[in-house]
């Protein structure tokens, strides 16, 4: 073992133990949110990097409403959300005028 100062528990009281299952159901949720929202992301990500238009329009919708989801369950601030929002949007309509011409 390394030497050194011994690190501090906590007591493991009923209110400190209440707070350890609280915080673990916590971070599930929030790992379950914000991976739904990634995978999103990524299929659209794909779409756009694939150069497939129709199927990119076609995933616009449910991922920005995964994103509106993640601002209303705090698990993603609402700056950060509208962020991704307007660069996929960005790169939707590069992408469109590219086709177009």
């Amino acid at each position: 073992m390394a030497q050194g100062t011994p690190v501090k528990h906590k007591k493991k009281t009923k209110s400190v133990l209440k707070n350890i299952r609280q915080a673990d159901a916590r971070q599930a949720i929030n790992r379950m949110n914000r991976t739904r929202v990634r995978t999103a992301m990524r299929r659209l990500r794909a779409a756009l990097a694939a150069g497939d238009a129709a199927a990119a329009e076609k995933l616009t919708s449910p991922t920005f409403s995964e994103l509106d989801k993640a601002i209303r369950k705090r698990t993603l601030s609402e700056n950060t959300a509208n962020r991704y929002k307007s660069r996929l949007a960005l790169a939707l309509n590069a992408l469109k005028s590219k086709k177009k011409t």
